[in-house]
């Protein structure tokens, strides 16, 4: 099996969130499993030299966009069994941020017509299977089928809708001026929406296979609520639509070996979070209080991350014997709030507004309770590394949250976290009054409970084994 995956981002080279994580780990584990897998990223300028070393450059050629003719450069880097090849042109890609440029549709257009034009002339190497990450690589299935159809007819596309909120809009005048693509496909509604133009809903048209990060999540798509404006076209796709819950590398976060934390640890010793939970106490300039459960939110600190329950109810969440850390970056406004509960709350609450990777490995390892009362979450990455780490999830029964944290159930001990289904503030209170209570009240019972989520097999193995089933589907083999 012959893959061949495209996306904006990928951990370690690039990146800024839960699509770079799964493009980090994904390939290496479906190349553990026999599949010849290769990846296509942009050459950012923010991608090292240590990295840049290792690379060969392969040759290049002149990309038509429009009416430009853009160079692009092939460079190759082999690494965990999976072949990467960069795409460079330093004007679209040698900037200081990935995203958030004003010509970004223009940017990730000549990547995917870049993407679609090399993956027919790798030497002897032919991709069974093209497998292609959110809206930034949404245009790679529409320039295979509508400029390269005879050539590229006997390989199958995938699409992984990672977040619909970023559907990759952008104004009808851009289609063929910018993306050189033919009127034709506005006119038939494939990639018209509104009177604009929406890649993700292109790609979903025009793919072989769409999947998403969970099952749940793709369950939800079908709902305007949930779908942002793609529930028609994700409804009328459903017979080729299925949702794979995303992993974790089991190896980067691994409390055993993590070089982030104060104290290492494993789920025989969950004891040992207490040493590491009272230096990150000192490092924070919270009170050295055993005894009060530390909440932790890692986070981006954006509406449907469920920050506005969080906001309503921060005064009551800090009148229980609690305290609470946030680390994460957003709206101006969510920041200025975390900003001043610290100063409202000296001692109880800390706020460290950016990422820092080594803090929230801090952070997951030192916490007793990450919150995540998530509007919509597609999978949710930090739920599965706080279980990893010992850490109790208390999550809104949404997307990858309701796939991966079942509700405990103080009768029988089951479970592994705390759970609400709407999206209330009171509901959300409640259920953090019963974990208070039980790390209170039980101690036994609440590392029982913390054991029990370092125990579950967050590993990319299943998953790696379920996309490769679809890729075989799609190309009937076995």
């Amino acid at each position: 099996m012959k893959v061949l995956m495209m996306a904006s981002e990928a951990g370690p080279f690039a990146k800024t969130g839960g699509m770079g994580d799964v493009l980090a780990s994904l390939p290496a584990a479906m190349a553990r499993k026999r599949a010849a897998v290769r990846v296509m990223l942009p050459l950012y300028g923010s991608i090292g030299e240590e990295w840049r070393r290792e690379m060969t450059f392969l040759g290049s050629r002149f990309i038509a966009l429009g009416w430009r003719s853009v160079y692009c450069g092939l460079f190759e880097l082999r690494r965990d069994g999976v072949v990467w090849y960069f795409l460079d042109n330093e004007y679209y890609f040698k900037r200081w941020e990935i995203y958030g440029h004003f010509d970004d549709g223009e940017r990730f257009a000549f990547f995917s017509r870049a993407c679609a034009e090399f993956a027919l002339c790798l030497g002897d190497w032919r991709p069974d299977i093209i497998h292609c990450h959110d809206w930034q690589t949404a245009l790679v299935p529409v320039y295979l089928r509508r400029l390269f159809g005879a050539e590229s007819a006997d390989i199958r596309t995938v699409f992984t809708i990672h977040n619909i909120e970023y559907q990759g809009r952008f104004a009808a005048d851009l289609l063929g001026n910018v993306f050189g693509l033919d009127k034709g496909l506005f006119d038939t509604g494939t990639i018209e929406f509104y009177g604009g133009l929406n890649l993700m809903k292109a790609a979903i048209e025009m793919s072989d296979m769409i999947t998403t990060v969970s099952p749940t999540y793709a369950s939800e798509l079908s709902y305007a609520f949930y779908a942002q404006g793609l529930e028609g076209v994700i409804n009328a796709s459903r017979h080729k639509m299925l949702g794979i819950l995303n992993g974790i590398d089991m190896q980067i976060y691994d409390p055993e070996t993590d070089p982030n934390l104060f104290v290492n640890y494993n789920k025989d010793e969950t004891e040992k979070k207490k040493d590491n939970k009272r230096r990150l106490q000192t490092l924070l300039d919270l009170a050295p209080q055993e005894d009060a459960p530390l909440i932790i939110m890692v986070s981006r600190l954006v509406p449907h991350k469920g920050i506005d329950l969080v906001a309503s109810s921060l005064n009551a969440i800090m009148d229980l014997p609690v305290q609470f850390v946030v680390l994460g970056r957003g709206e101006w406004h969510y920041e200025q709030l975390f900003i001043g509960a610290a100063a409202m709350y000296p001692g109880r609450f800390a706020a460290s507004i950016n990422y820092n990777e080594p803090l929230a490995m801090k952070l997951y390892a030192g916490g007793d309770i990450i919150l995540m009362p998530s509007k919509s979450e597609p999978c949710g990455l930090s739920q599965l590394i706080g279980m990893r780490y010992g850490t109790v999830p208390l999550v809104r029964e949404a997307g990858g949250l309701r796939d991966t944290v079942s509700p405990y159930i103080a009768k029988t001990g089951a479970g592994t976290g705390f759970t609400f289904a709407n999206y209330d503030a009171g509901d959300m209170m409640y259920v953090l009054r019963e974990a208070v209570e039980l790390y209170h009240g039980d101690r036994a019972a609440w590392l029982a409970l913390a054991r029990r989520c370092m125990e579950r097999d967050s590993s990319w193995d299943g998953p790696a084994s379920r996309y490769l089933a679809v890729y075989r589907q799609l190309t009937k083999t076995k």
